[in-house]
């Protein structure tokens, strides 16, 4: 495999971003097994965008000859107040996600946060040098990847959160950083002071959102700046009805689908998400049945053509819905055996 073609494994859906392109054009022809991660807070069942979006990406990496780790952030986890701090629930689902990541990604490593830095001696010295350079009003700027806002009445633990996730990055002595859009801010941070410290810089790549399958909101109040307007629509793990997770049955990602949001235009729209990143990223054909009173079969090699002819009204969003379901379904069906006797008790 040349370096083209590991870059375009890199590259390809669900990537929207690579910072910088040069840069890990250097690192494939300089480095043979560049060092590669994504960080997960341990926060409730795995969905479609969690575990299969990612993981897709993950493979991705594998392929392109890239050591991959899933770095099981535990102890964040804690600080971000996530099942109620109560460890031995903690702990029961690391292994689920260690699980679960070893079954969709057999070659991927996984790391367990409390174990790093058991094992990392200059761990909480990095920590006091990459805080030297966070002002207080930056690191309040810096929670909107745990999910919080400066509004929240915080303690202390959770402002050094950030600062922690970027020395994590240090102490795997990482090329390659990875993670959802959500997660930029802090790389950004990253790329910003490890050169004052004389650190490795790496590179980001940020993949899409899943976007949940209800019909997003608006974020923001009356007055604010459109930048600061934001549209909530991720597939998350705190709303169960409008994402899919990898233990649904069949019926119920049918029911899901069905009732999903699907506005004849792509921005936010969850059906059109699903086909392109993740059904294309599995499947080469995609084959929208229909009867023939209603022009029978279609079938498509690529999203682009999906998109266009669902703009042009040639695809009725029942008709769309329909096949997206079946195809996600194949998808999530040996996720789902594997889990059949072994799925965790989220209620306790």
């Amino acid at each position: 495999m040349d370096i083209e073609e590991r870059i375009n494994l890199i590259m390809r859906d669900p990537t929207i971003e690579v910072v910088t392109y040069d840069e890990l054009k250097f690192i494939f022809e300089t480095v043979s097994y560049p060092k590669h991660y994504i960080g997960l807070e341990i926060s409730g069942m795995l969905h479609l965008g969690s575990l299969v979006l990612t993981g897709f990406k993950i493979n991705d990496f594998i392929k392109a000859k890239v050591h991959s780790t899933v770095f099981l952030a535990d102890w964040h986890t804690f600080i971000n107040n996530k099942l109620d701090r109560n460890w031995e629930k903690i702990r029961e689902l690391s292994n689920y996600y260690y699980d679960a990541f070893k079954f969709f990604c057999p070659e991927v490593q996984i790391v367990l946060g409390s174990k790093l830095y058991e094992n990392t001696n200059d761990y909480w010295e990095n920590f006091i040098r990459f805080s030297k350079h966070m002002t207080l009003s930056r690191t309040m700027r810096s929670l909107a990847i745990m999910g919080r806002t400066q509004s929240e009445k915080l303690d202390f633990s959770q402002l050094i959160y950030p600062l922690m996730q970027a020395v994590d990055i240090k102490a795997l002595d990482l090329d390659i950083v990875h993670a959802g859009m959500d997660q930029r801010k802090i790389h950004m941070l990253v790329r910003e002071i490890f050169p004052k410290l004389g650190w490795k810089v790496p590179i980001s790549v940020h993949h899409s959102l899943l976007p949940g399958l209800s019909e997003p909101t608006i974020l923001g109040l009356a007055g604010e700046k459109s930048e600061d307007i934001k549209i909530s629509s991720k597939m998350s793990k705190s709303k169960p009805d409008s994402g899919i997770t990898i233990h649904d049955t069949e019926k119920i990602i049918e029911d899901k689908v069905y009732k999903a949001f699907c506005p004849v235009y792509p921005e936010n729209n969850p059906i059109l998400s699903l086909v392109r990143f993740i059904i294309f990223h599995q499947f080469s054909e995609f084959v929208i049945e229909r009867p023939s009173r209603f022009g029978g079969n279609i079938s498509y090699m690529n999203y682009n053509d999906v998109e266009r002819d669902y703009l042009k009204k040639k695809i009725h969003p029942l008709d769309l819905k329909k096949a997206t379901a079946v195809y996600i379904n194949r998808i999530i069906q040996p996720i789902r055996d594997h889990f059949s006797d072994k799925i965790p008790n989220f209620n306790d």
